[in-house]
C-alpha cells in the first residue's frame, strides 16, 4: 500500500503542488476544499497522471464542524497517515486599526483553527503508530510584522507556536513536526499584481523543499523552513 499524505486546501497554489510533488514520489493524496467540481476535477487528473488514489471530501477549513468532519473522514479510511500538510488559509491585507470587524475572528479560524483541529485529530493515530509528519505553513508573517499584515499576521504568529508546541509534544513519540515559512510565491493571492514572476518564488520550489525535509532520517527533523525570495520579501 502506498503511503499517504493529507494536504488541507489542496487544489491551488502550494498545497496542490505539494500533493503532485508527493504524488510523483509514489504517495495516495487526500484534501479538501470548498467546491466540489474542483476535488472531482483534481481525482480524476491525479489518478491518471500519476496514477495513485486521490481521496477528496468537500469541506471549509474556516468551520470547525466541517474540518472534523473531515478528520473523521479521513480516519474511516483505515490507514496511517504518513504526512499532514496544515495548508489551508488565506489572506486579506489590513491593519489592526481599520481593517473591517471580523477579520482577526475570520483568518484565526481559517489559518490557525483548522490546524489545531486537524493536527488534534490525526496525530493520535500518529502517536498510536510511531510514526508521521505535520507540516504547518506558516509564513514571514509568521517573524516580521509589516505594514498591512494586520489579522494575518497575528494568526501566521500564532501558527509558528503551535508548531512549536506541537514539536514538543510529539517527539518522543516518533512524529516530526516541521513549520514552513514561505516568503512572498507566486499563487493566485498575487494576481493583479505589476511584479513580474521572476521576484516570485515559485510553488515547485516550496513543495520540493517540504518533500526533501520528510525524505531525511528519522533520527532527523528540520524543525522549520525558511524560505524567500531570492531578492528578498516583497
Amino acid at each position: 500500500m502506498n503511503k499517504l499524505i493529507v494536504v488541507t486546501g489542496g487544489t491551488k497554489g502550494i498545497g496542490r503542488s505539494i500533493m503532485e510533488c508527493f504524488a510523483r514520489a509514489g504517495f495516495d493524496v487526500a484534501t479538501c476544499a470548498r467546491k466540489a467540481t474542483e476535488l472531482a476535477d483534481l481525482k480524476k487528473e491525479f489518478e491518471s497522471k500519476y496514477r495513485v488514489q486521490a481521496l477528496v471530501k468537500q469541506a471549509d477549513m474556516s468551520a470547525i464542524g466541517q474540518v472534523k468532519d473531515f478528520v473523521q473522514y479521513i480516519l474511516s479510511l483505515q490507514r496511517p497517515v504518513d504526512v499532514l500538510v496544515n495548508n489551508a488559509g488565506y489572506f486579506v491585507p489590513g491593519s489592526v486599526i481599520s481593517e473591517p470587524e471580523g477579520s482577526l475572528e475570520s483568518m484565526i479560524n481559517s489559518n490557525l483553527y483548522s490546524a489545531y483541529y486537524m493536527s488534534r485529530g490525526l496525530a493520535k493515530k500518529m502517536i498510536e503508530q510511531r510514526d508521521g509528519h505535520i507540516f504547518n505553513m506558516c509564513s514571514i508573517a509568521s517573524i516580521k510584522a509589516y505594514p498591512n499584515g494586520g489579522s494575518y499576521a497575528i494568526s501566521k504568529f500564532a501558527m509558528l507556536g503551535l508548531s512549536k508546541v506541537l514539536r514538543e509534544e510529539l517527539k518522543e513519540f516518533g512524529v516530526r513536526v516541521t513549520a514552513v515559512l514561505p516568503g512572498a510565491t507566486r499563487t493566485a493571492s498575487w494576481n493583479g499584481t505589476d511584479l513580474p514572476d521572476e521576484r516570485f518564488m515559485k510553488v515547485e520550489d516550496v513543495a520540493e523543499t517540504i518533500l526533501a525535509a520528510h525524505a531525511i532520517s528519522k533520527r532527523s527533523v528540520v524543525e522549520e523552513i525558511l524560505i524567500r525570495p531570492q531578492l528578498g520579501d516583497i
